[in-house]
């Protein structure tokens, strides 16, 4: 079957890439994340935006964006809080109708994802992909900071994920993704799931519709500050969804 390409090729020198920072009680990592990815993308000069979508902190981590908005001015830093939060892939509906970018990048606030969007810039323009998704099971990637039991859930849900639904990419459970903008639009579309189904969903979609998936390996750093949001309903939540995805597609 052919690849699905998007119709036009992009234009390095036009290019801009969209940041998506969803965010939850992130007030000591915010500054933390924007500093790098504004110091690294002002030495790759590559154009850029970075979207702070805040869901209702109640740390103060909406006053600490629009601080950084201020300091880096609002063409670089975009505050834009959700009205009411209820999971990821609503932050990216959200965060897409916001983003001035041809490319959006997403990826976790708390500094897990360290800032390698470089890597996936290249990567997508070697092939032309139309998303690229950072892999900790592929290459030189790996977890660090993880608890046995947390590695276990990980692997154990990747593991069931491609004896089930063969998706054509090593990590389903990841959320430090590139993608063509208007691809990320058609695949929002097209997803149902909510919360940690919903990155799997994405790719599980994009091999449906003929996108083509490259892959960047990963070392991925447990959280600086603060603490994971996965926990036993997260789990139940995936399992479930895994279960849904394996029947309708």
């Amino acid at each position: 079957m052919a690849s699905r390409k998007t119709s036009q090729r992009s234009q390095p020198d036009g290019d801009k890439y969209s940041v998506l920072l969803p965010t939850y009680n992130e007030r000591e990592n915010l500054p933390l994340i924007v500093w790098l990815l504004v110091k690294y993308f002002g030495e790759s000069g590559y154009k850029y935006e970075i979207i702070v979508i805040d869901d209702g902190s109640p740390d103060g981590t909406l006053e600490v964006a629009e601080q950084l908005q201020q300091i880096y001015g609002e063409d670089k830093i975009v505050s834009s809080p959700l009205v009411s939060g209820l999971a990821q892939g609503t932050a990216y509906i959200h965060g897409i109708k916001h983003a001035t970018g041809n490319f959006i990048i997403i990826m976790d606030a708390d500094l897990s994802h360290h800032v390698m969007f470089v890597l996936f810039v290249r990567k997508q323009k070697e092939g032309n992909y139309d998303l690229v998704s950072g892999t900790r099971y592929r290459g030189n990637g790996g977890v660090y900071g993880w608890d046995l039991r947390r590695k276990i859930i990980s692997r154990g849900a990747n593991f069931v994920t491609q004896v089930l639904l063969r998706p054509g990419a090593s990590d389903l459970t990841g959320s430090f993704r590139l993608y063509k903008k208007e691809v990320l639009e058609s695949l929002v579309e097209q997803c149902v799931s909510k919360g940690y189904v919903f990155q799997m969903e994405m790719i599980v979609r994009a091999r449906q519709l003929n996108f083509t998936i490259g892959e960047v390996p990963i070392s991925f750093v447990d959280r600086v500050y603060g603490e994971s949001k996965l926990g036993g309903n997260e789990i139940v939540s995936f399992l479930k969804g895994l279960l849904t995805l394996f029947a309708t597609t």
